[in-house]
């Protein structure tokens, strides 16, 4: 094996050598005892820093130059982990227990391993270009690549040259090149994910001209990356996301039904469409009000950021009533102050604007107006800001929603006070969010906040950023890119990427389009139908037949709540995303690298999203060493095959893996009136199911970083299956500031093909239904979650 791994080495050496960068010569070496490596070469020195077993940072220095400033996206502090400094007339090597550098002198390079396989390397160290700086990296003939923020260009990115300059694409439908939201990450099939941390605007090139090579370009800055590996897809996310900060736990009404459009014009309107939904009896837990909360007119009132009384007499009453009802409200601000706005001199006169080559106001023309933008990045800026959210927060407003944060409009020539346009646009919404997120903490410091932005950076997830694909076409080519848009975003570390439910973009009314975008958005992270207003985007306004089938998604949203927190709960604590890709389940399936057409949700939900019209059948792979069970009629099919499955009217193909518990609630109105201790508990039996575990989530749905405070319960399930008797085990791990309470659960067993001859609980006979149809067996226990309970079925 050692054997192996020199020649492969050898070869790798041989194969790369002649693409160095010829003139850099190697000096010398040194080891700081803890966790960096430093290496001189003719041009500068480099840096290599071990975070732990599974990230390793490079950062080049070339000579004359002074080092930038800091990460904006890493929060991560080196654990120090045993070092091996090794060194040779040939090479240095940079070991830890799993990631690895070796430093080769002749010509100059750097390879990176992962526990002794070769999983990258340079092809050129930083060099200067025509139009600033760059670097290139190895690939080999068949890996796939991901990455470089939100796109529609299909799974496979590689081929791509792709622009790292954050712009809207208004009407975008399967294709777009360049969206709100970009990042520098490449995540490979090989199981390695580059971070190229340094904010300015630049490209990607991910193989464009087809000769096996990665290149990261940019005007400026930083000359650092990050290597990061992992031994499974979801341990590379887990290392990503503790080196660039774990999304927060959302509140639990974000989980629920909003009802959004562009715009709701006044108070009456918007209170009446809420009494709709009321009526209709449609779940709702938020409303989201556009710009015609601080002015009547679309253009010419930006940056008023003042409730507009005479649309809204009474803003703070209307609030106050809404939230009784357990609907909360969400405003949207942008970072553009009008010239014609009622703000405009006062933010002149602070000087909170971004300024022009003469320190005066940049001014400049875009959709809404002429305009100034406001500079964040100046501390006076900044505080004005937050003083605006500080007054919403105070009049009730439970959520912030930041648009057009890109910046939509960014002249180059407008000066920051921080640095200039191009060297700050990326991080724009990346610190905007920031702003928001720290201004909660310091002033209401246990709040969760909602942060609804379209535009962020690589680590905004730290900040509670909740990131939307962007002004959508209302078309059936505009839902074809959303589960690649989410899932790409997810893989890094955006994991509340979704769409605006239904399109945003023109004035199609199509009932079949708006239901199947609606049963998609049931198993996305953030449920948010809105669009321009010509066609109504809530279910309370639309067709008898869109309302039926839009109320029966909306429905089973609700129900779902304990398993979807439990996801985010996941995902606040390792990253792991909402919305998997099926390659997280067969790492060995390059058929699966490419496939967006199916995704998991969660580990236990296989979805299938209807992305064209009048579909009859759907063509779904089914991973294999598991089974499935169709969620509506409980189908069963084994794993390990692709199947044609017939569509339905009532909901997309979602399926359930075989030893799943899934949770679900009773019906509600609104997350307010959720209550946990009344479940529903269904666990799919498969007799291949010799055990399995699964956990459920709980707190009061508010209380920022319950869980480190010991405010939760963790439910856990248990079941084992030997000689025709099934074992369900319940426990639970409570905080030590929660108070346990008595739950009333129905449990319902899936696949139980005869009737059992027996239900124990607690060692007494339970009495249970068994239906002959759906092979279902039903009953319902009391428990106490402070002690472990047993459930035993005889079959």
């Amino acid at each position: 094996m050692k054997l192996f791994k020199v020649l492969f080495i050898i070869f790798i050496s041989v194969q790369f050598s002649l693409a160095q960068n010829e003139n850099r010569t190697y000096h010398h070496a040194s080891f700081d005892g803890k966790s960096t490596l430093t290496v001189e070469v003719s041009d500068g020195i480099y840096y290599l820093q071990a975070y732990n077993t599974e990230i390793i940072e490079t950062t080049f220095i070339p000579k004359g130059e002074k080092p930038q400033k800091d990460s904006h996206a890493v929060v991560m502090k080196s654990t120090f982990p045993t070092i091996n400094f090794l060194q040779s007339k040939q090479d240095v090597r940079f070991e830890t227990e799993g990631i690895s550098a070796e430093v080769k002198f002749f010509p100059f390079q750097i390879l990176y391993f992962y526990k002794g396989e070769y999983i990258t390397s340079e092809k050129k160290g930083y060099q200067k270009v025509e139009n600033g700086e760059a670097i290139e990296f190895n690939l080999s003939n068949d890996e796939v690549l991901y990455g470089g923020g939100a796109r529609a260009l299909g799974m496979n990115r590689r081929g791509n040259r792709l622009k790292l300059y954050n712009r809207a694409h208004y009407g975008y439908e399967t294709h777009s090149e360049l969206m709100n939201y970009t990042m520098p990450i490449v995540l490979s099939s090989n199981k390695y994910l580059l971070h190229f941390d340094n904010a300015p605007i630049g490209y990607l090139d991910l193989d464009s001209k087809k000769d096996n090579t990665l290149t990261y370009e940019t005007i400026s800055g930083r000359k650092t990356y990050q290597v990061i590996a992992g031994d499974s897809w979801e341990a590379i996310l887990d290392n990503y996301t503790n080196l660039t900060g774990k999304q927060p736990l959302p509140p639990r009404w974000a989980f629920g039904n909003f009802s959004s459009r562009f715009g709701y014009h006044s108070q009456a309107e918007t209170e009446a469409t809420i009494a709709k939904f009321k009526e209709e009896e449609i779940p709702v837990d938020a409303i989201i009000l556009d710009l015609y909360w601080f002015g009547k007119d679309i253009k010419g009132t930006m940056g008023n950021l003042q409730v507009y009384k005479d649309s809204f007499p009474d803003a703070k009453q209307m609030i106050q009533n809404l939230n009784e009802q357990g609907v909360k409200t969400v405003f949207i601000t942008e970072p553009f102050v009008l010239t014609t706005s009622k703000r405009w001199y006062e933010a002149s006169n602070l000087g909170i604007l971004a300024k022009d080559s003469i320190g005066e106001p940049y001014k400049f023309d875009f959709y809404f107006g002429n305009t100034g933008l406001i500079d964040i990045y100046n501390p006076k800026g900044e505080q004005w800001f937050w003083n605006i959210y500080k007054e919403l927060a105070d009049l009730g407003v439970a959520g912030v929603w930041g648009d057009l944060g890109e910046p939509e409009v960014h002249p180059e020539k407008l000066i920051h006070h921080t640095g200039t346009a191009n060297e700050v646009h990326n991080i724009y919404g990346h610190d905007w969010a920031r702003l928001v997120y720290e201004g909660y903490a310091k002033d209401f410091p246990n709040v969760r906040p909602f942060i609804l932005m379209r535009a962020g950076y690589s680590g905004s997830q730290r900040y509670g950023l909740i990131p939307w694909s962007g002004d959508v076409n209302r078309t059936w080519g505009g839902l074809q890119s959303q589960p690649e848009i989410a899932l790409q975003m997810s893989l890094q570390g955006l994991s509340y990427m979704h769409s605006d439910l239904g399109g945003f973009a023109g004035a199609n009314l199509n009932d079949n389009l708006y239901i199947r975008w609606l049963q998609y958005g049931v198993f996305q992270p953030i449920y948010r139908p809105h669009a321009q207003e010509e066609v109504p985007s809530e279910p309370v306004f639309r067709s008898a037949r869109a309302k039926k089938l839009a109320k029966k998604a909306i429905e089973l949203r609700y129900q779902l709540l304990p398993y979807n927190y439990t996801l985010a709960f996941e995902n606040n604590q390792k990253g792991t995303p909402l919305m998997r890709p099926l390659f997280f389940e067969e790492t060995d399936n390059k058929k699966l690298y490419t496939n967006a057409s199916t995704y998991l949700w969660g580990h236990d939900f296989l979805v299938t999203p209807i992305l064209k019209d009048s579909v009859a059948t759907k063509e779904i792979y089914f991973p294999k060493d598991a089974v499935w069970f169709d969620f509506e009629t409980d189908e069963k099919i084994l794993g390990g095959q692709t199947k044609m499955v017939k569509t339905k009217e009532t909901a997309i193909p979602v399926f359930v893996r075989g030893g799943a518990f899934i949770p679900m609630a009773k019906p509600m109105q609104t997350t307010a009136n959720y209550d946990a201790n009344q479940l529903e508990l269904h666990y799919y039996h498969d007799e291949t199911v010799a055990e399995s575990e699964r956990t459920l989530y709980n707190d009061d749905g508010e209380t920022k970083h319950a869980f480190e405070k010991g405010m939760y319960e963790l439910l856990e399930f248990e079941s084992e299956f030997e000689n025709n008797r099934l074992e369900l085990e319940l426990e639970a791990e409570i905080g030590e500031n929660f108070t346990p309470t008595t739950k009333e659960i129905d449990v319902i067993v899936h696949n139980i093909q005869k009737k059992p001859r027996k239900v124990k609980f607690r060692g007494k006979r339970v009495d249970f239904s068994w239906s002959k149809n759906n092979k279902t067996l039903r009953f319902t226990i009391t428990s106490n979650t402070k002690k472990e309970r047993e459930i035993t079925i005889k079959l």
